[in-house]
């Protein structure tokens, strides 16, 4: 079998993906810790040897939903026997209250869930204006400069007024609390479930990076 690499995969994503490990497992790595790290199953065995916790053999992800689903009810009084794992966030988080509803509900967690986004065609256009802005800067830097203000301005903007969901489901929310928020998801902040560590990760890296987890198998490569 061909292995698949993820040299093609943009550094800086990478970079900005440990930063959101750190956070999400309680660790710090040093600058040179992870350069002998040559596969995704190598970066899943340190990261998992690095959390300084007791194991527990229980699931996070059911841990989040739990609390995700007791967090709903209590705030917005919805029978929590309605919020099962396949429920439409549309339905809980009507678009003229989501923006409200998610700081609320965010406030309750004691953390960020990062739910609510810009429509992609804006990003998509602010993105593409970028790089033309720059290239702008070398034929006119009056224009180039604009619409590098204009795209950098624009992505900050939408960024924190957009209001659609980055999810569909409530149970693909409790995944990605469980990523993002490992130790802050689970009953007990002081254990950590050693086994489950590697399917975290790929779900994080297959969302965050818009991986194939078919093909990020422990022998993918990262050089």
């Amino acid at each position: 079998m061909t292995d698949y690499t993820l040299h093609d995969t943009d550094t800086e994503d990478i970079d900005t993906l440990l930063i959101s490990i750190e956070k999400s497992f309680g660790i710090k790595f040093g600058k040179t810790e992870l350069a002998h790290i040559a596969t995704f199953g190598e970066l899943c065995d340190h990261i998992a040897n690095r959390i300084p916790l007791e194991h527990s053999d229980d699931c996070t992800t059911q841990q989040a939903f739990y609390k995700l689903r007791k967090a709903i009810s209590s705030i917005f009084k919805i029978d929590s026997e309605t919020v099962s794992t396949d429920r439409q966030l549309i339905d809980i988080f009507p678009r003229q209250k989501r923006r409200t509803m998610m700081v609320e509900l965010e406030k309750h967690l004691g953390f960020k869930l990062n739910l609510l986004r810009a429509p992609h065609w804006v990003t998509l256009i602010l993105l593409i204006l970028l790089p033309a802005s720059l290239v702008g800067l070398y034929f006119h830097w009056q224009t180039g400069v604009s619409g590098l203000i204009f795209s950098l301005c624009g992505l900050i903007v939408t960024n924190k007024i957009g209001i659609e969901l980055e999810v569909r489901t409530v149970g693909e929310l409790a995944k990605k609390m469980t990523g993002e928020n490992y130790l802050k998801s689970r009953r007990n902040s002081n254990t950590f479930n050693k086994n489950e560590i590697e399917k975290v990760l790929t779900d994080l890296f297959s969302y965050e990076l818009g991986l194939d987890k078919s093909k990020l198998s422990r022998d993918a490569k990262f050089v």
